[in-house]
């Protein structure tokens, strides 16, 4: 057998293959280094994303024990406003206390922004009110006659639209009633 000669040319087509190979190598490090980085990234975010959930939840809860704590004299004066008229059953001192109440609960929503809405005698605001009767009358069209259920805003939100009737104005002569 003879030896196989080498050429010159064999040498650096060795060289010229195995730089492909090592810079296909390299790229394949890159990017199982580029994945890694993006999973841990990921992952990451994920616990971010559960973190903020929780910590939302738990200012929602703290909010709503802050506005329960608001109430609670409230409730404290009513049932003992209750337990005083059913010892003594005198009327005048149980309606004195809950009309004390009364204020006390309209102190509280007035010192949280809340107002209640104007309505009789107001322009009809479908952005404010919700029209639950539609009459003719003696007002002009569009104007509130009656609210069977006040609204209220805070802050310029609207809480709840005021229940209202309004008018159509004046009958057309030939469906007047008698």
């Amino acid at each position: 057998m003879m030896p196989e000669e080498t050429k010159p040319g064999d040498a650096a087509e060795a060289q010229s293959s195995a730089a492909p190979d090592a810079a296909l190598a390299a790229k394949d490090e890159e990017i199982r280094v580029l994945i890694d980085r993006l999973k841990r990234l990921q992952a990451e975010f994920d616990n971010y994303r559960k973190r903020i959930l929780r910590d939302v939840a738990a200012i929602e809860e703290r909010t709503s024990d802050r506005e329960i704590l608001a109430f609670l004299p409230l409730y404290d004066n009513l049932e003992r406003a209750f337990s005083v008229y059913a010892k003594d059953a005198i009327v005048e001192d149980f309606v004195s206390g809950v009309e004390r109440i009364f204020g006390q609960f309209a102190q509280i929503l007035e010192q949280k922004g809340v107002l209640r809405i104007p309505t009789v005698g107001e322009r009809f605001d479908p952005a404010r009110h919700e029209a639950l009767l539609s009459i003719h009358s003696a007002e002009e069209r569009n104007v509130i006659l009656e609210e069977f259920s006040p609204g209220y805003m805070r802050a310029d939100r609207m809480l709840q639209p005021s229940k209202v009737s309004v008018s159509q104005g004046p009958a057309p002569k030939g469906e007047e009633e008698t």
